[in-house]
């Protein structure tokens, strides 16, 4: 059923054939006066330096893949409050999705685009490697390249031979089924475990990991996806296309690699390890020793305190040895080094001011406080006994207005004089005999 549907697919860029057997004729020259032209050495090369020439055009493409890789990380905080927002509105939630992509000038489908560029000379290849199993002549490979080609071996099996094949149709390549089955099994295996390394380094080392989204959740699901669809669909490749699959893996696996440990996600694993080993050089020679170094300080201190804690930690470590990151990339130590602060800062920076927190009674008192601070601070300020007189005046005089309508003479000093266990501003209970 897979076989099928792959010899479809093959069909639809059957137009690139031509060009495909053509690359592979020219190094198939080369290798051939080498190693000699009937060795799987001279044909597996030749498709190795096949997907070798197609990596290197696919380089721009590559390096655009890496930006909108990184963009679409750097947007998962935002997608995710469109999609929490519009949770209940499908249609809104994907236009507003829309409308941030074209803002941000990012496209989703560009991190695709070098798989999508390179599956038409995959199944071009495909289709050429079938016609030399079946004995036709396709594009350039003319008979006695087509002769050639089904005696080269690659380990003991044929280039055209499938993991599928029965006894009969490996033994009429001049093969065994078990060194055929045997071969396509061990690169199966090799193949599926690249894609999940490439993929698991990705996740593991080059994602910020202070951002949970469900963009993390889906690469995930990918990391485990995509070696077993390579473990089933393999077993219907020939031998020369599991040599051109497992070789883009690797191509793959190396190229993000380099750039892991070169331009690392900001926030992630990588990029604590990139800055404590750049950390270490700057430190060890006082100084930025190169453009890359230079540009990666610069960067840093541009970003001020908007920082992750990777690069906060990375000038703390500066400071601490005496020296200090500058604008322009370099460092410089002694009193230049004094004129930054541990964040990267011109010192006498005014540090962010964060609002005191009220209290209830504050936040519904409302100005009350205002005024009584404002009390607090006047030239008469007067001490705490006095301050609690205050009020024992007003309550007999607003006592005695709803009593008599009158304010008693001499009430102040009356009640002055008053007593502990007296009543004031009132008849006053008469004395125990005892106390007489």
């Amino acid at each position: 059923m897979i076989s099928d549907i792959v010899n479809a697919v093959s069909g639809v860029f059957a137009f690139l054939t031509t060009p495909v057997s053509w690359v592979i004729v020219q190094f198939h020259t080369v290798y051939g006066a080498i190693f000699g032209p009937d060795t799987g050495w001279a044909w597996g090369l030749s498709i190795v330096s096949l997907v070798v020439l197609i990596r290197i055009c696919l380089i721009p493409l590559f390096v655009k893949q890496i930006k909108s890789t990184r963009n679409m990380q750097l947007l998962q905080p935002q997608m995710k409050a469109i999609q929490e927002r519009y949770k209940n509105d499908k249609q809104r939630q994907s236009e507003e999705m829309m409308k941030l992509y074209k803002e941000t000038g990012t496209n989703p489908l560009s991190s695709c685009l070098p798989i999508l560029v390179q599956s038409p000379f995959f199944f071009a290849l495909y289709h050429v490697l079938a016609a030399i199993a079946e004995g036709n002549t396709i594009g350039v490979i003319n008979q006695n390249l087509l002769d050639s080609a089904q005696k080269a071996h690659i380990f003991g099996a044929p280039l055209a031979a499938k993991f599928t094949d029965s006894a009969a149709e490996v033994q009429a390549m001049g093969a065994s089924l078990t060194d055929v089955r045997v071969v396509t099994a061990i690169m199966i295996i090799m193949m599926s475990a690249s894609q999940f390394y490439t993929q698991r380094q990705l996740m593991t080392k080059n994602v910020d990991l202070t951002v949970k989204t469900p963009f993390m959740q889906q690469q995930k699901m990918l990391m485990y996806v995509f070696p077993l669809i390579f473990l089933f669909m393999g077993i219907n490749f020939p031998v020369g296309v599991l040599v051109y699959w497992l070789t883009t893996n690797v191509w793959t696996m190396c190229q993000q690699m380099y750039v892991i440990n070169r331009n690392p996600t900001p926030g992630s694993k990588a990029q604590s390890k990139m800055l404590e080993g750049l950390q270490k050089h700057v430190v060890e020679h006082s100084a930025t020793r190169n453009k890359r170094e230079r540009n990666i300080v610069k960067a840093i201190v541009a970003k001020g305190r908007d920082r992750n804690e990777y690069e906060r930690k990375f000038i703390n470590g500066l400071s601490k040895a005496g020296l200090a990151a500058q604008a322009d990339g370099t460092v410089a130590k002694g009193s230049a080094a004094e004129e930054l602060d541990e964040d990267g800062l011109p010192k006498g920076t005014p540090k962010r001011q964060q609002p005191k927190r009220q209290s209830k009674s504050q936040r519904q008192s409302g100005g009350s406080t205002a005024q009584g601070a404002a009390k607090d601070d006047s030239p008469s300020e007067k001490t705490s006994l006095e301050k609690q007189d205050e009020p024992q005046d007003a309550k007999p005089q607003s006592k005695a207005k709803q009593v008599g309508g009158a304010k008693p003479a001499g009430g102040s000093q009356q009640r002055s004089k008053a007593k502990s266990g007296q009543r004031k501003g009132g008849p006053q209970r008469p004395k125990s005999p005892s106390k007489k």
